[in-house]
This record gives C-alpha cells, structure tokens and sequence, in this order.
C-alpha cells in the first residue's frame, strides 16, 4: 500500500507549482519533530506541504511522504500503524493533510512522537482546532505556526513578477517613504490593491473559476465541517450560525447588539457569544476589544476577517471605510495585537502605537497618532500609505 501512496505523492508534486513562495515557509523551524501548520479554508495549506516536499527532497525520493486523512484506507489502519511501516520503510518526514479527519488524532500524534523518535511529522489542520488548550496530548511537544491568505505583498509579487521583502511594522514607521520610493520604482501598487481588496486573499483567485462563488463555497465548508465537526455541534444548528454571520455582516462595525442577535435568533447570548467565537476561529470574523478586555466579554467592534469577504457577502455595499479597516486589521492580525482606539485613533497596535485610518488627508493631527490613508501611493511623516501595511508579511 505504501507504493500507492508515494504514487499518489509522486503525481502531486509533479502538478504542484506554488504561485508565490509563502514568506512561513522560512519562518518554520522545520528541524522540530512534531510541527502543526494551521490555516483557515482556502489559504492553501495542501499547496504548502507539497511546495516544502517538492523544494526539500524532490519528486522520487521516498524519505517524504504527503497523506491525506480523507483517504478511506485510515477507515482500517491507525495512523501511528501507518506511520510505522512508512519509517520501516525508510522515511524520514511525513507530512499529513487534515489530521482532524482521523479520530483520535491528538492521540495518534502522541504515540508517533513518542515511539518513533526519528520520524519528523509535519500536519495541517483547521484554525479552528486549539491544539495545546483542547488536546493536552500535545501540550509541550508541537511546535504550531499559522498560514494566512496572500499579503498585499505576496500578490504584487504574483501579479508582477516581482521580488518584493516583507517589513516589520517599525521599519514601516520608520522608513514608510523609501519604502513606497522603492516599490513605485518598479510598480504603482494602486493598479493592484482594489484587486486585491476583492480577489487577493485567497489562492483560489488563480483558477479558471468564478471566485465569489468559489469563496461563497468554501465560507460554507468553514461553518458545515470546521466550525460543526471540529466543535461537535449538532446540524439543526447550521442555519442559526450561518444566520448570524450574516446579521454581523451587515450590521457594521461597531459592537454587537447580543441581546437583540439572540432574540433574532431565539437562542440564549451566551450561545450567541459561542457562535461568535467559533466564527471567529474560523478565520470568517475578527474581534477588537478594548485595551484589558478579552472573550468572553462583548467585544467593541466586529470586523469579517479580510475584505474578499466582505465581498462576497455584501456586494455592492462595501464601504471604503470598512473596507480600509477591515484591511489594516488584517493586514496586522496573528502578529500584533490590534483594540479598539480612542477618539482619535481608529485602533491601538502592541497596546502603544495609535492609528487612525483616512479616506483623506486629516485637516488636523495628533503628535502621537499614525495615520494609515487609503487612495496615496506615496506618504509623508505620520501619513502612510495604507497599502504598504500589506508588505508586513
């Protein structure tokens, strides 16, 4: 059977070609044995393994080997009694697709750990999989990164054949304009950043494929399998969360209305809190709480997690307001810690640095506030231009 399978290995990575090298895959230690890459939907995790596989150790080298738990053969075999006869055999790495299909998995992963000390693992699973506070199995001995859609970056350079770095946040601040300078040099970013802002997130946008029924599909998938396998919520829930993802789309920005979501949706707040949470996991919400606040309190402001959703869900009536937040808080989300601003900030980042987010050049301006404006390629002193908050990554 073991042949089967580095067939099926063999064919992907000869049909698999990485659009854009993903700036995670030189942030893994990958010298680690246990190592769990996660990733809502539609960022393209397959595309990651194979990419590191095909970039590692090439087509027939059997010391690799990618799986995936939607094969019926783990209906009669244990992972830790596949990953035996795959390290009897010679292998060295194996990297599995979507371990949360198997039950037990926590416990599979443990047993491999612990008894095949020279087999490296290399899984991907859903974001909405807590891997060290649900599966204390792990606890100590997996070492978890998260894949995100494309940055501004990552497609510009797709786009544009292009090589541009990523920057870190203080070197944005810092030196904003040599940065702009740098990329209009060979680019203007506006040419592409609207279609990034509809399409640019997630890797489907290459296929020869509608990508707003696309992403409508896999938004779907995100509610039906992540939240309600991975969560154990029972079907006749569906419809209410679904529900309730839409009510949150269209209701702004601002804090929720709890006690009217859950009469809309004749279920109890702290139910409807829940659903947020899970929606939130599943990389299809972000929330902002102000500085000391946290789940389970309501938080301040709700944003969809990144603009190609906002859409999807509401075409038509995307704000450029919205639109710019919901892109910055994006832009910064799983490395810094973005809350709710003050009266003259829009958000506060690291718990320090103030940013307002314009539509125009604001008539007056504080010492200690950043201001991010949409529709400037190049910026000045505290005015960036948004766009370049897209290269943190």
């Amino acid at each position: 059977m073991l042949e089967t399978f580095f067939r099926i290995h063999q064919f992907l990575l000869e049909h698999t070609q990485a659009p854009v090298r993903r700036a995670l895959m030189d942030e893994i230690d990958w010298k680690q044995r246990l190592i769990g890459i996660k990733g809502s939907r539609g960022v393209g995790k397959t595309t990651f393994l194979l990419q590191y596989a095909k970039e590692n150790f090439g087509l027939r080298d059997k010391r690799c080997l990618y799986i995936n738990m939607n094969n019926f053969y783990f209906q009669g075999k244990t992972l830790f009694q596949f990953a035996q006869e795959f390290q009897q055999a010679g292998g060295q790495v194996l990297l599995i697709d979507q371990v949360f299909k198997q039950p037990d998995w926590s416990h599979e992963l443990r047993l491999i750990y612990n008894r095949i000390p020279r087999l490296r693992v290399v899984f991907t699973g859903s974001s909405v999989m807590r891997l060290k506070d649900e599966n204390p199995e792990l606890n100590g001995i997996v070492d978890s990164y998260n894949l995100r859609g494309f940055s501004f970056r990552e497609y510009l350079n797709l786009k544009t054949g292009e090589n541009f770095k990523a920057y870190s946040i203080r070197e944005i601040q810092n030196r904003h304009e040599r940065i702009a300078q740098e990329v209009l040099a060979k680019v203007d970013p506006l040419e592409h950043f609207r279609n990034y802002l509809h399409h640019g997130y997630y890797p489907f946008f290459l296929e020869n494929s509608n990508f707003s029924e696309n992403l409508l599909k896999t938004m779907n998938m995100m509610i039906e399998v992540d939240i309600l396998l991975i969560k154990q919520i029972d079907l006749k829930y569906l419809s209410k969360i679904k529900k309730l993802l839409y009510l949150l789309a269209t209701g702004g920005t601002g804090a929720p209305n709890v006690s009217q979501l859950a009469s809309d949706m004749q279920t109890s707040r702290a139910t409807v809190m829940n659903y947020i949470k899970y929606l939130s996991d599943a990389r299809l919400l972000n929330m902002i709480y102000r500085h000391g606040e946290e789940f389970p309190k309501k938080p301040s402001g709700l944003y969809l997690h990144n603009t190609n959703l906002m859409y999807a869900m509401t075409p038509g009536k995307t704000e450029e307001e919205t639109l710019m937040e919901t892109f910055f808080q994006n832009a910064l989300w799983g490395r810094h810690k973005v809350e709710a601003g003050d009266r003259s900030s829009t958000f506060i980042v690291d718990g320090k640095q103030r940013f307002r987010i314009c539509l125009e050049h604001p008539k007056r301006k504080n010492t200690d506030v950043l201001y991010a404006l949409s529709n400037i390629a190049e910026g000045a002193e505290q005015e960036i231009p948004i766009w370049v908050y897209g290269f943190l990554y």
